[in-house]
């Protein structure tokens, strides 16, 4: 009897992890531009950002974007709206929000050492995102990143 509770049990853990959802507030579509880079090469991270339905993003906290080490780019680590991106601060209903509409845009520099190839830069936004129809606010983090390579 133990055996079926236990075989029960475990069952149905492994079905409510398979279908579990992992609920993307907001997705990041990440490109290098131009793609194919030279040493000393100046460019621009594009960041696309879309926000689920009845979602948007406080600019208190901060929203932060950070990106992982890459040896092969002179690149900011961090950057923050309230110090280095230009994004716009709207107001609707009362409530303060970003507006997310354009892309974001980050220079960059191929350092003079890089390696050429395919490399892979990384990083995440920290953002905090509310829903005014379901009352929630909750700080959250997206993850990105984009292929590009140097000649």
């Amino acid at each position: 009897m133990r055996k079926h509770i236990f075989l029960f049990i475990l069952i149905v853990g492994i079905s409510l992890f398979a279908f579990a959802e992992k609920e993307d507030l907001l997705r990041i579509e990440a490109s290098l531009g131009p793609k194919r880079l030279s040493r000393g090469q100046k460019g621009k991270v594009v960041l696309k950002l879309t926000l689920e339905e009845g979602i948007f993003v406080s600019p208190e906290p901060s929203f932060i974007i950070e990106f992982s080490p890459c040896e092969e780019l002179i690149i900011p680590k961090s950057l923050s709206n309230e110090s280095d991106l230009e994004t716009d601060i709207l107001k609707e209903n009362g409530e303060d929000h970003l507006d997310l509409r354009e892309a974001i845009e980050i220079p960059f520099t191929v350092r003079l050492m890089a390696k050429r190839g395919r490399h892979l830069l990384e990083g995440k936004i920290k953002y905090f995102a509310c829903s005014k129809e379901e009352g929630w606010c909750l700080k959250n983090t997206s993850k990105f990143s984009a292929v590009f390579y140097i000649r």
